[in-house]
């Protein structure tokens, strides 16, 4: 399933989901830039390598913070910001801008620490704004749980377009993600299985689902009036 647009219109400008996008998309290109001597060098400083945290040594858990903005390639930046884009501009409405950044980042980094749990003595580096992103879906799960998602639905050479609940998108995305992270528990120290940090999407989606009312206190309640009484 390919999500194409929300039917939630937001009501502010999402300066800090934009500027995330722009910082991710400034960070691949100084990537792209990179020999490959230099790319593995930089890699293997902000990447997360599961086996290179130490609990006890708090100066190697900055990678819980930076693997959130390195993608792998372009078309994994191109899903990514395409997600986030959707989704995201409704949360940080929802949640105004400093909350939201707050938010996102320690989504990501409640991602990195699921993904570490399951794979701590993995050297395979995790690396991509998806967990943080998941984070961003199940805050939009809890707060628009009536809106439709425009999904594109591929099947064998065809593909339909098809609206369907927020409730369904996110309930079968939730369950493909925790089945594969159980399935990739088979592999190695149960390291990302098909280069797919699967734990980390499970553990973002979980802090959204979890954080996104104590992130809102003080807002949602406007927010849920505007919502009732002038719907766009």
């Amino acid at each position: 399933m390919i999500p194409i647009r929300d039917t939630i219109r937001s009501r502010s400008f999402p300066f800090v989901n934009w500027l995330i996008i722009i910082l991710n998309s400034l960070i691949f290109f100084y990537q792209s830039n990179l020999s490959s001597s230099q790319l593995n060098v930089f890699v293997e400083t902000f990447a997360l390598i599961p086996a290179q945290v130490n609990p006890l040594n708090p100066v190697s858990w900055y990678p819980l913070l930076t693997h959130m903005w390195l993608h792998a390639s372009f078309w994994h930046l191109l899903g990514n910001m395409w997600v986030l884009f959707i989704f995201g501009d409704n949360v940080e409405d929802r949640l105004g801008s400093i909350r939201y950044l707050i938010f996102y980042l320690l989504g990501g980094i409640s991602a990195g620490l699921l993904q570490y749990f399951f794979s701590a003595s993995s050297d395979i580096a995790a690396l991509g704004a998806s967990g943080a992103i998941a984070a961003v879906m199940g805050a939009y799960f809890v707060f628009y749980p009536n809106s439709k998602v425009v999904t594109f639905v591929p099947i064998f050479f065809f593909g339909w377009f098809v609206r369907i609940s927020s409730y369904v998108f996110f309930a079968i995305w939730f369950g493909m993600q925790l089945f594969s992270g159980v399935s990739s528990l088979a592999s190695a120290a149960g390291a990302a299985a098909g280069g797919v940090a699967w734990w980390a999407h499970v553990g973002g989606f979980l802090f959204g689902l979890i954080m996104a009312r104590p992130f809102c206190i003080g807002r949602c309640q406007r927010q849920t009036y505007l919502d009732e009484h002038y719907p766009w």
